[in-house]
């Protein structure tokens, strides 16, 4: 058991949602899976998984739509491969839709469930989005793989994705994975890239 994964969540969900619950248990016995919290500020986002990985030091980033996009961002800099479900490179596009309050789509462990998208919090994903793909380096582009549903209605980025990376995968799935598609997709394209 001294592999370790790092789950980041989508924009809606908690580290108690579907895909993080099912990678935890798919890997019972085989490799740790951590599965926090993610705050809502992008900027805080990736200072809290820096922080994360410096002391847990994972093996493998797995990100579903938003934490894609954060996984995306932070893998080339530590030097860790990272499998992106769905992943939302941008959520500006997203975020502008839905301005308002909100609630979370899976439980807290902070116990807050409701959150709000204003124009400063779009704002902050703007200013990522623009340099998201600035740490991007030749000995990434085998080491990074996306996952794309092809069900999904949200996030149609698998072009954007294959200007950056080589191994992109399909499954018949939505947006948000179900147990059984974690299961029969995620995890066996994660066990492969905790062999990288």
């Amino acid at each position: 058991m001294d592999k370790k994964i790092l789950f980041l969540h989508g924009f809606y969900a908690s580290g108690q949602c579907v895909p993080a619950l099912t990678l935890h248990d798919s890997f019972k016995g085989r490799a740790v899976v951590l599965t926090p919290d993610l705050p809502i500020h992008p900027k805080e986002v990736l200072n809290f998984i820096r922080e994360l990985m410096e002391h847990e030091k994972p093996d493998l980033l797995v990100g579903n739509s938003c934490g894609s996009f954060y996984a995306q961002m932070v893998a080339p800099t530590v030097g860790i491969p990272a499998l992106l479900g769905n992943p939302h490179f941008k959520m500006t596009e997203f975020l502008k839709q839905r301005i308002g309050a909100h609630q979370y789509k899976s439980p807290r462990k902070d116990g807050k469930q409701h959150f709000t998208i204003d124009h400063d919090l779009i704002e902050e994903f703007a200013e990522l989005e623009a340099i998201q793909f600035t740490h991007c380096h030749p000995y990434d582009k085998d080491r990074i793989w996306g996952l794309f549903g092809e069900q999904d209605t949200l996030a149609h980025y698998e072009p954007l994705f294959l200007e950056h990376y080589n191994h992109s995968f399909h499954f018949p799935g939505g947006h948000t994975p179900t147990a059984e598609e974690v299961r029969t997709w995620y995890v066996p394209l994660a066990e492969k890239m905790l062999m990288l």
